[in-house]
């Protein structure tokens, strides 16, 4: 089974970058199912029932979140009634929404997770324990498990793939925009990759116009964060699963941008 999953979509560009690049994506590798990050997807910050229905129509099967799930005030209105969008499962009890969702997949049941990490960002429920109650509940019905951990620490993301290691698929994580270079299958058969990368404006600072974050920076005053316009540029892993284990078999990065694209 191949999944392929797209880093964090960032505004409009990032949705148009999606639009281009996906269908030649599909065409190559032949995926079986096609997951996104989709947290910042509408102006950068949250997402809209129009915006999730856009990419449920090019052919994606699941959305996942993170810390601006609630930046976009519509997905209250939808979150309940979508089982193929999910938020980080560690959020408080009551909050609405899943933090995991199930999909079949050539064949098999797939199980998506989604985390948030809790180092340099709001203190949630324990993503350790929070994972462990759902493969104590979910994991033995599903053949494939596959882990959004949307985290800031590169430490607690390399921990949690440690500690899933051998007991999920894939643990893939998002939130730093910036793809890492450490796509590796553990000794265990789960596949790891520290941060996927981004969707969207390439030369913005991590997405938004590089004034705003460069006035933060210089004097340590409050500064409106906008979305970057321009030329996109486009992040993404291909996991290849076996049939017979459900774990990994290898993990591979996808790193494009609108200067050389080139459409299969």
């Amino acid at each position: 089974m191949k999944l392929l999953f797209i880093g964090d979509i960032v505004g409009s560009v990032g949705r148009k970058a999606l639009k281009n690049v996906l269908p030649g994506l599909k065409s190559k590798y032949r995926p079986d199912v096609v997951l996104v990050n989709g947290e910042n997807a509408a102006h950068g910050r949250g997402i809209n029932q129009a915006i999730a229905r856009e990419f449920f129509d090019q052919g994606v099967h699941g959305i996942t979140m993170g810390n601006h799930t609630w930046d976009n005030r519509e997905i209250f209105d939808f979150i309940d009634d979508e089982p193929r969008l999910i938020r980080p499962a560690n959020f408080p009890y009551g909050t609405p929404g899943n933090g995991y969702m199930s999909l079949k997949a050539a064949g098999k049941d797939l199980l998506v997770i989604n985390l948030q990490g809790r180092t340099f960002l709001p203190p949630l429920d324990c993503p350790f324990q929070t994972v462990d109650a759902i493969l104590e509940r979910e994991g033995g019905r599903h053949q494939y498990i596959f882990v959004d951990f949307h985290a800031e620490a590169t430490s607690e993301k390399i921990a949690m793939g440690w500690y899933l290691n051998g007991r999920v698929s894939a643990v893939v994580g998002t939130h730093t925009h910036v793809q890492s270079n450490d796509n590796r299958v553990l000794p265990g058969g789960t596949a790891y990759l520290t941060d996927v990368g981004m969707v969207g404006p390439r030369d913005g600072i991590l997405g938004m116009e590089q004034e705003g974050v460069m006035h933060r920076f210089l004097t340590q005053l409050p500064s409106r964060f906008v979305v970057d316009e321009g030329k996109w540029h486009f992040h993404a892993a291909l996991i290849e699963l076996d049939e017979q284990t459900g774990l990994a078999k290898s993990i591979q990065q996808i790193r494009t941008d609108e200067d050389n694209y080139i459409s299969e």
